[in-house]
């Protein structure tokens, strides 16, 4: 690769809106979906449609400040992360109970909402990939994909849990091993990357919502019975810390950087 091509490389990375794929990503993205689906439960169950309000204002806020700002921010990125998760799951919930869609006609819907999204964005730019985060468009994709993503997985961990009798423990099993196959397609089969991050980062919303179902509801469903506000709270601070840690770590690499060749 030339020099100037790899100048060209840098800065389309540092023009992209989203994180670097690592293990501390995986790790936020299971936190804050775990989070998303216990602090939706607390907020709906003790405010109702109240609650519902604070998640759809809190998802329009932190959105509106993420595609304002020009690079990838580390607390503005996550914050907007946590409130999707928040609210995606408020908006499947309120389908399926107060509009009375079942699981399986919610779960099917949102797959082909991501589905459709995943068309027009490659149709679009060519790509899927969350590297070339880098212009307006494609952004938008990005976060109308997200969104759906939430949603989904919201739908598909109730219907294994309940529907298709797998109960929450065995949610969070089945959908662990699901989101291994990506895994071993790369490892063994030399999946493609792309389709292997967006398997995954669909799947970590039912896994993560399941974990944080049994952790957060009654043993007579198959739960820990720590209580949703608890484990909103609890998932919360550990998804702060995380964050700070990872904004910490990426101010170090950046003053440690040298300087791009602009020339």
């Amino acid at each position: 690769m030339s020099a100037d091509s790899q100048v060209l490389t840098r800065r389309d990375q540092s023009a992209a809106k989203v994180p670097d794929i690592t293990a501390s990503f995986w790790v936020l993205k299971l936190t804050t979906t775990a989070m998303g689906e216990a602090a939706s439960d607390y907020l709906l169950n003790t405010m109702g449609f109240v609650g519902f309000g604070i998640g759809l204002a809190g998802f329009a806020v932190t959105l509106l400040v993420q595609f304002r700002t020009r690079r990838y921010n580390v607390f503005a990125y996550w914050a907007a992360v946590m409130m999707v998760a928040v609210f995606g799951t408020m908006a499947a919930d309120v389908v399926h109970h107060h509009l009375g869609v079942s699981f399986g006609m919610s779960t099917l819907f949102c797959a082909l909402a991501v589905a459709a999204t995943f068309w027009a964005w490659h149709r679009s730019e060519k790509t899927l990939s969350i590297h070339s985060i880098t212009t307006r468009r494609r952004e938008v994709f990005y976060w109308l994909t997200v969104s759906f993503t939430f949603a989904l997985g919201t739908s598909a961990g109730d219907l294994t849990a309940s529907q298709l009798h797998f109960g929450l423990a065995g949610s969070i099993l089945l959908f662990a091993i699901i989101m291994a196959v990506p895994a071993l397609g790369c490892w063994r089969f030399r999946l493609n990357s792309v389709v292997a991050f967006w398997w995954a980062y669909i799947v970590t919303r039912p896994l993560g919502a399941s974990v944080a179902d049994w952790v957060s509801k009654p043993t007579k469903v198959g739960g820990l019975d720590y209580g949703d506000g608890p484990v909103a709270a609890g998932l919360l601070v550990i998804a702060l810390i995380l964050v700070a840690v990872v904004a910490v770590r990426r101010a170090s690499r950046t003053s440690r950087a040298p300087a791009m060749v602009t020339d």
